[in-house]
């Protein structure tokens, strides 16, 4: 008998370890077995990062595979492709984990039928629910195993770096220890600095990765589509995610109360008899307007409705996780992990839109509070492996948090290599986050060099793409000695800009044009020297 191709350490069950084995086998050429057929009944290797079979198919390039590209370009590089290559494309191509697969297994998981939920992708929010239902309509996934039986649904699962019990699926109860305000008065903004205990919990982190948050609805919003249902809310009913509690608790722990699954909007006009409504519901099948409510303001418009609360209760998409880049080191902070988080509400269709997690530290959770969560660890996104090899580090706003661990990271360990931050906000009176902990380090000697933009303190607004370039002959010199370049922040917009100003510096600095600007900066990727951690 052929000895184990697969590590009795790995982290498989033996239904895995089998197929796997017997798959390199195959492709090894190991006693001529053939590889075994890559059909939906094939135990699947779900870890919550590439699998053993996966990096066997490393090689294939996925030029959609960038948070930068707006969807309609990744669905142009993707078309003609196969089915399963279109739904990573319209996924929002961070890799983060919040599904509880990669980009890439998360759209091989609903193309074999596996998984049927679309709404996971919570970075990509409502863009890339929609374009996965058009795609999922235009093509039937397989259903059939191999002796024909209909298959399940898959459970995403992620296996923690650390070994603990804990992940996306078995969250750690922990206990909020702080959360205040970083912004100073008459801010804008309110970024709050969240403090949670992890005693006790076997859990740890290293810097660059994330920590998952499973957020609770406001109870405010939760009483008002009570009331428009006229319901008590102790009804008992089974949550849309499976668990048996009330519906009250189905809405405030387990609802996706932000957006609107089409199953309630066939409920609704089910459950109502007045014609207006009813015509003013169906008005809205295939409409894009659709996406643009939330669950309240659907319900407010059938108020004739009968709706039956277990009914409701599964009609309703579930509460997935935030996913938060960790601004603390455990060598700084033992016990403890550190969070960054941007307040976010604002007005539309005439009421105030609340960010779910982020008004939760912000408003709604007192210290002492108990908030579940689990660690999602980085891909490749930490500090160099070599303590002398010099960082540049771009993290505009929320994007300083992971920095911040980097830099506490460098200083526990004293170090050598240097580092240099750019960072901007809108006004340095109230919005230099960290201000006086930056200060301190570059007083130190550890933060060799800081770069601030407050786009508001001058008439004409700066943001750090402009301080890169006013620096430009350093940071240059910098890259031409090693340094590592990490960003982190909006992948829409900050990240954009902060490429171009990249490209733009080799190219001016360099010598060099536009092409080899290009190869300098894809060298650099492929070295992993230039690193995002965008969303």
């Amino acid at each position: 008998m052929t000895a184990s191709l697969v590590p009795e350490t790995a982290p498989f069950d033996s239904a895995q370890r089998a197929w796997l084995n017997g798959f390199l086998a195959g492709w090894l050429g190991v006693d001529g077995a053939p590889p075994p057929a890559d059909v939906p009944g094939a135990p699947q290797l779900m870890l919550g990062g590439p699998t053993a079979v996966e990096s066997l198919d490393a090689e294939e390039e996925f030029p959609w595979h960038d948070a930068a590209l707006p969807l309609h370009e990744r669905m142009a590089l993707a078309d003609g492709k196969p089915h399963e290559r279109r739904l990573m494309a319209a996924m929002a191509q961070l890799d983060c984990g919040a599904c509880g697969y990669l980009c890439q297994t998360y759209s091989e998981a609903i193309a074999r039928g596996e998984e049927k939920s679309l709404t996971l992708c919570s970075p990509g929010g409502k863009e890339t629910a929609k374009k996965l239902k058009e795609l999922v309509k235009l093509s039937v996934p397989p259903t059939a195993t191999l002796n024909g039986a209909t298959s399940n649904p898959a459970t995403p699962t992620t296996t923690p770096s650390n070994g603990a019990a804990y992940g996306r699926a078995n969250p750690f109860t922990a206990r909020l220890l702080e959360s205040r305000n970083l912004n100073g008065a008459g801010s804008a903004k309110h970024t709050s600095h969240v403090v949670i205990d992890l005693a006790d919990s076997g859990l740890s982190y290293g810097v660059g990765d994330s920590l998952g948050v499973y957020p609770t609805n406001c109870p405010t919003l939760v009483e008002d589509i009570l009331g428009s249902l006229r319901l008590a809310g102790d009804e008992p009913v089974t949550a849309s995610n499976g668990v048996n509690t009330t519906l009250r608790d189905a809405l405030t722990q387990h609802a996706d109360l932000g957006s609107v699954e089409e199953e309630l909007l066939e409920l609704l006009i089910e459950s109502t008899d007045d014609f207006d409504q009813r015509a003013r519901l169906q008005s809205l099948i295939g409409d894009d307007a659709l996406d643009e409510l939330d669950v309240l303001e659907l319900v407010r418009m059938a108020p004739a409705a009968q709706t039956p609360p277990e009914a409701f209760a599964q009609a309703l998409g579930v509460l997935n996780p935030r996913l938060y880049s960790i601004a603390s080191s455990l060598a700084a902070h033992p016990r403890e992990v550190h969070l960054t988080v941007g307040r976010v509400a604002y007005q539309k269709n005439g009421r105030e839109r609340k960010g779910v997690a982020s008004t939760m530290f912000a408003d709604r959770l007192p210290a002492g509070s108990a908030v579940r969560v689990f660690v999602q660890p980085s891909h490749g996104f930490t500090v160099p492996a070599d303590p002398t090899a010099a960082m540049i580090m771009v993290g505009p706003g929320t994007g300083i948090a992971p920095f911040r661990a980097f830099l506490e990271e460098r200083e526990a360990a004293r170090a050598p290599g240097k580092n240099w931050l750019f960072f901007g906000d809108q006004c340095a009176a109230t919005d230099y986050l960290y201000q006086e902990q930056l200060s301190a380090m570059q007083s130190s000697g550890l933060l060799t060099r800081i770069d601030t933009a407050f786009s508001r303190d001058q008439q004409a607004k700066v943001y750090v793409q402009d301080r890169m370039r006013a620096a430009g002959a350093e940071l240059f010199a910098w890259l031409e000695a090693g340094a590592y370049f990490f960003v982190c922040g909006d992948a829409k917009r900050m990240a954009v800009d902060v490429d171009r100003a990249l490209h733009e510096v080799i190219a001016e600095h360099g010598a060099r044009d536009e092409a080899s600007a290009r190869a300098y900066v894809e060298a650099l990727r492929n070295s992993k020297r230039y690193v995002r951690d965008v969303y």
